[in-house]
C-alpha cells in the first residue's frame, strides 16, 4: 500500500474533481451544452488527483513458488539469456558497450495472482454465455471463438467503482482473522459486510470479497490450494447477479467455496457468474492491505493482456482511493 504522499490533495479535494470529472462525463453522454462541459477537469487536474491519491497493490509476486491448482498446467520461468552472454557476443564489439537480459515464461490464462477468467472460460453444458456452443467456440487451438475470450474484455471495466466486502473481518468482530475451512459464504453474509462497512454495491459494480485466505499465499500453499477453502456459494452468487455486479473477485485460488460441489454439480457459481451471467471472476487477489486500512470503495484498475482467444489472464491489479 502506497500511502499518500505529503502536500497531495485532502480527500475533500480528491473528491471534488472526481466530481467534476463525473460532470464531465455525464454532460458528454447527456449531450449538455458547452457551457455545462466547461467545468471538466484539465489533464493536469486530473493527473493532480490520481497522485494525490493511495494506490494499493492488489498483487502477490508471482514465480515459481506460488501456489497453481492442479487442473492449471504448470508454470515456468528462466532467462534464456543473461547480461555476461550478450556482453561477450555484442559487447566486446568495437565501439559497443550494449549488453542485455532475456527470458522465456510458460503461463497459462489462470495463471497470476490476481488472474482472470474470460467469459468463455466456463461453460454448462456445453453452452457458453449467451447460449454459444462450446464446441464450435473452442474447435481450433487459436482460442475462443464469439468475443468470449480475454481479449474482448470491455474498456469500461478496466476502471470502475470498486466496493470491497471484508466478510471475514465483518464476522470476527474487528480482527484480521481468516475464515474457517469450508465456509459458504451466503448473500447475507454479504449484505451484513456491506451495511456494516456503509457501502452500497451498485449495478455495474466491480465486487471483491475478503477471505482472509490470501494470508496464505505463497506461506501455507498446501493450506491455500486445498479442498478446504472458503467461498461464495450459491447464494452468494444469486446475490452478485441480483446486484448487477459485472466483476467479482475474492483471495482464494477458485474464487467459489471447496469443495466446489453441490450434489453432483461441480463449480456451481463459475457456471452461474460466467457462463449464465457473463459475469467475470477474478481470483488470487491480495486484499490485505485494503482491509488493514480500511477501504470499502475505490477505483478499480484492472488490465487484462489483450491475448486473442485466451482463457483469461495474469493481471496487475491496483484499488485508487482518496
Amino acid at each position: 500500500m502506497n500511502e499518500a504522499h505529503e502536500g497531495s490533495v485532502s480527500r475533500r479535494e480528491w473528491l471534488t474533481v472526481a466530481g467534476t470529472a463525473a460532470a464531465a462525463a455525464a454532460a458528454v453522454h447527456g449531450g449538455l451544452g458547452p457551457a455545462e462541459a466547461q467545468s471538466r477537469p484539465t489533464a493536469d487536474d486530473l493527473v493532480r488527483m490520481v497522485k494525490g491519491a493511495r494506490a494499493f497493490d492488489l498483487s502477490f509476486t508471482w514465480n515459481e513458488q506460488s501456489p497453481v491448482l492442479n487442473l492449471n498446467p504448470p508454470y515456468a520461468f528462466a532467462l534464456n539469456r543473461t547480461h555476461r552472454m550478450t556482453h561477450e557476443i555484442f559487447g566486446q564489439v568495437p565501439g559497443s558497450r550494449v549488453s542485455w537480459a532475456s527470458d522465456i515464461m510458460y503461463f497459462s490464462g489462470q495463471h497470476g495472482a490476481p488472474t482472470i477468467d474470460a467469459i468463455g472460460h466456463i461453460g454448462r453444458d456445453l453452452k457458453l454465455h449467451g447460449g454459444v456452443d462450446a464446441v464450435a467456440a473452442t474447435a481450433t487451438p487459436a482460442g475462443i471463438g464469439n468475443d468470449l475470450g480475454i481479449d474482448s474484455f470491455p474498456a469500461d471495466l478496466m476502471l470502475n467503482r470498486m466496493v470491497f466486502l471484508d466478510v471475514a473481518r465483518q464476522l470476527a468482530g474487528g480482527k484480521p482473522d481468516p475464515l474457517p475451512p469450508g465456509f459458504e459464504i451466503t448473500g447475507k453474509h454479504l449484505e451484513d459486510a456491506m451495511k456494516a462497512h456503509g457501502v452500497e454495491v451498485r449495478r455495474g459494480d466491480s465486487l471483491m470479497i475478503r477471505t482472509g485466505w490470501g494470508q496464505y499465499f505463497g506461506k501455507d500453499n498446501a493450506r491455500y490450494l486445498g479442498e478446504q477453502s472458503p467461498g461464495p456459494g450459491q447464494d452468494a452468487a444469486r446475490w452478485i447477479i441480483d446486484r448487477g455486479v459485472r466483476l467479482a473477485g475474492d483471495d482464494t485460488v477458485t474464487f467459489e467455496k471447496r469443495p466446489a460441489a453441490y450434489g453432483k454439480e461441480l463449480f456451481s457459481v463459475h457456471m452461474m457468474l460466467l457462463a449464465d451471467s457473463g459475469i467475470y471472476i477474478v481470483e488470487n487477489a491480495n486484499l490485505e492491505g485494503l482491509s488493514a486500512a480500511p477501504v470499502h470503495v475505490a477505483l478499480l484498475v484492472l488490465t487484462p493482456l489483450k491475448i486473442q482467444g485466451a482463457t483469461g489472464s495474469p493481471l496487475r491489479a491496483l484499488a485508487v482511493a482518496p
